[in-house]
């Protein structure tokens, strides 16, 4: 049995080398070269393409290298039977929370403000804005949102949680999915931090700008497909939203030609909020594999019907 590397932006020598460390006796391939598919049972992947885990008669399991699915979960090639797992690690989750204290302190200092009167040899102060005007909604409190939630709540803020199940957490007021009015009606920096299914892609759009508490700005650190592109623009010209900071979207790289790149309100970043460290991944990989050998669930299993 064999397990199999599959990420072609990646080096993937690295996470061999790695999963080596952990397992010297573990038998790896890196696609594209692959010798023996009938061998690979188990794959690890990160935005495979498209209908190359057919061909691997014996395939059992494939994990995500980070905490994202829908590359797998969109892929039609790979048979019902399946089990599809996500790596979910202390470190990702301190990541992506950092990120987006990040994106808050930034944006009420307006650094991207700074940056750019740099560029132009401008000198002008601006008023921070205060804390008492940010109250940061997080939606989507699943492992790495609650790691955001208590981040922000530490350093000071006031912090609301939207989530499909209630959720109990220590400082933060929640609210379900049948809340969202009330959730929005109570928050000025909306953080979107859910997975991607049928019910949340398009989650951010227009109708949801306008019902946030004023001034209101966006982070997006989901999905690229939960943001209607369009409604960002008009939102941000007309005043319902002061701006943005994404790190996600749904084309990536970002074409060079998009509107977002000439609006200086919007904040890109390249999907970097949080990178998988291969040195902390891989225990939880090879645990993986083992248990695939042995017919066993999987650490951080994904529920197909759920979408995460």
């Amino acid at each position: 049995m064999s397990l199999l590397l599959i990420a072609p932006n990646r080096d993937m020598n690295v996470w061999k080398e790695s999963i080596l460390e952990v397992d010297p006796n573990i038998d790896i391939e890196i696609w594209p070269k692959v010798k023996h598919k009938e061998r690979v049972n188990f794959a690890v992947s990160w935005r495979h393409p498209k209908n190359v885990l057919n061909g691997y008669s014996n395939l059992k399991a494939v994990t995500s290298l980070g905490a994202g699915v829908n590359h797998l979960l969109e892929d039609e090639a790979i048979p019902e039977h399946v089990k599809l797992a996500r790596v979910v690690t202390s470190s990702l989750k301190e990541q992506l929370a950092e990120y987006v204290l990040t994106a808050v302190l930034n944006y009420r200092n307006h650094t991207s403000r700074y940056v750019d009167q740099k560029r132009e040899g401008y000198w002008s102060p601006h008023d921070a804005i205060s804390k008492k005007d940010c109250v940061i909604g997080i939606m989507g409190l699943g492992e790495m949102g609650i790691e955001a939630a208590r981040m922000l709540s530490n350093n000071g803020y006031s912090v609301t949680g939207w989530s499909k199940t209630e959720k109990q957490i220590d400082g933060i007021e929640t609210f379900i999915y049948n809340q969202l009015n009330e959730f929005l009606d109570e928050t000025n920096i909306l953080v979107c931090m859910l997975p991607l299914t049928s019910e949340t892609q398009g989650i951010l759009n227009l109708d949801v700008f306008k019902k946030l508490k004023k001034p209101a700005y966006l982070i997006n650190v989901g999905r690229g497909a939960h943001l209607i592109e369009e409604d960002l623009i008009y939102g941000i010209d007309t005043g319902a939203l002061a701006g943005a900071c994404l790190d996600v979207f749904e084309e990536e790289p970002l074409p060079s030609h998009h509107l977002f790149w000439n609006r200086p309100k919007i904040m890109i970043t390249p999907h970097i909020g949080a990178v998988t460290d291969p040195k902390e991944a891989v225990a939880q990989i090879v645990e993986n594999y083992k248990r695939t050998l042995s017919g066993m669930d999987l650490i951080n299993q994904v529920d197909k019907k759920k979408g995460y």
